[in-house]
């Protein structure tokens, strides 16, 4: 208790610091003051905190223990804080605002539960001000619920409460404001998981019907926003199957209606199941759309190459229509970290082999009966290994903090019009944001 206290005493300073200005040497050398604001907000948070324990949010963005927004869009900030106490609806949300230059409980705002999950600040109902999105577990870990409450002209109003696995908020209609969509199991325990979309129009709220998912909500790992090829925005949610490969759902607008054009009986397109070993979709060209990847068998060298067998990642964009935009080959070596663009001519006769030390890059000729070394990529991460990343005609790719990327052209590479500028521009480090990672 004492701990978070001070945490939350940490989170009111950090909340109502004042603007900086220059200070003379003697206001230096003196101890901090607590701004009279801040000392204020700390008092009327004592006298509402009786009989209450702080209670952070456990995941999401939003996680302290006093946060701030502009709910009721005034111009001035409230502040909530998260807690929990006793009783039937134990999970408190504390709302405090300033009134004649003093702040004061304005709002409290009681659920069941046994802990916060996750807050949210969106602009939903199109008023001023931003809605609270809050989730919260309940008694089963499993079993979530999500609340959306508004507080134009300061008259609280639960707009939305449903049942989640996973949430998030969403614009897709791009009408300025957000959607609430959520995850859930389906109907029976068997069942596939369902998605559903929630808008506010008109002060009225509105649901879709249910979009199906590809796999129980239980399997879900990942899930990203972004727009479909064309600049259409969608929702992609990537799921595991069978243990080894992922599946992708693709989740948008269509004709107004809330839909999954990965499924071709539910969009009613050709499009085929999006099913990979492993490889998420991302915006592997950072141009706004999100790329899908095709995974493409490369002919392999020798019958015993074929046994660890590699792969070309062709990535294409979707249109709503479930046409395909070709955007991007790369091989992609997870193990050690790095990705390399490849030339779209090279695709049906590329081969990559893994070597003592490296991993080398093959062309077959127009008959495939040959292959020739083009050049090679190595990963040194010893304490030698900025010699060793020089040494033998090797040149640098990429230096990080734990080790050296080195490259080596062939004979080869010359007619084939290769430099090491384009090797260097080519190469690229796999990065796993926070928030694109897996749940």
């Amino acid at each position: 208790m004492r701990n978070n206290r001070i945490i939350c005493l940490a989170l009111l300073m950090a909340c109502l610091l004042c603007g900086c200005r220059v200070r003379t040497a003697q206001e230096l050398y003196c101890l901090p003051k607590r701004s009279q604001a801040y000392q204020d907000l700390q008092q009327a948070i004592d006298r509402s905190m009786s009989g209450l324990e702080f209670c952070a949010p456990l995941s999401g963005e939003n996680r302290q223990t006093v946060q701030h927004a502009d709910l009721n869009g005034d111009g001035q900030p409230e502040y909530l804080l998260f807690a929990k106490g006793a009783g039937e609806l134990p999970l408190k949300i504390l709302v405090f605002a300033r009134k004649d230059d003093h702040f004061a409980l304005h709002q409290t705002i009681e659920s069941n539960g046994t802990a916060f999950d996750m807050v949210e600040y969106a602009q939903i109902d199109g008023k001023a001000g931003m809605e609270l999105v809050v989730g919260s577990q309940l008694h089963d870990r499993v079993l979530r619920s999500a609340a959306v409450y508004s507080f134009g002209g300061d008259q609280l109003q639960q707009l939305i409460v449903t049942p989640y696995t996973q949430y998030l908020t969403t614009d897709l209609d791009l009408n300025g404001s957000r959607e609430l969509m959520v995850l859930r199991p389906g109907a029976a325990e068997t069942q596939n998981g369902v998605a559903e979309l929630f808008g506010v129009r008109d002060g009225v709220v509105e649901k879709s019907l249910e979009a199906a998912l590809s796999a129980p909500v239980e399997d879900l790992k990942r899930i990203i926003t972004g727009k479909l090829h064309g600049g259409k925005p969608a929702v992609f949610v990537g799921s595991s199957v069978e243990q080894d490969a992922i599946i992708t759902d693709i989740y948008t607008l269509k004709d107004g209606n809330f839909t999954n054009i990965s499924l071709s009986a539910e969009a009613g397109t050709s499009v085929q199941t999006l099913r990979n070993y492993y490889v998420y979709a991302e915006d592997i060209d950072a141009d706004g759309e999100v790329e899908l990847p095709d995974l493409i068998n490369m002919l392999p060298l020798n019958a015993l190459q074929g046994a660890g067998q590699h792969h070309l990642i062709r990535w294409y964009a979707m249109g709503p229509d479930g046409s395909q935009c070709t955007k991007r080959y790369t091989f992609h070596n997870y193990v050690d970290g790095w990705y390399l663009e490849l030339r779209q001519d090279w695709a049906s006769q590329i081969t990559v082999v893994q070597e003592e030390h490296a991993y080398s890059f093959y062309l077959w000729d127009e008959s495939y009966t040959a292959a020739e070394k083009v050049f090679s990529v190595y990963v040194f991460s010893g304490q030698d290994r900025e010699t060793q990343a020089i040494a033998n005609n090797r040149f640098l790719l990429h230096k990080s903090e734990n080790a050296v990327y080195a490259a080596r052209m062939e004979v080869a590479s010359g007619a084939l019009e290769i430099t090491q500028a384009d090797l260097i521009k080519s190469f690229h480090l796999i990065y796993q944001a926070w928030n694109t990672g897996e749940m």
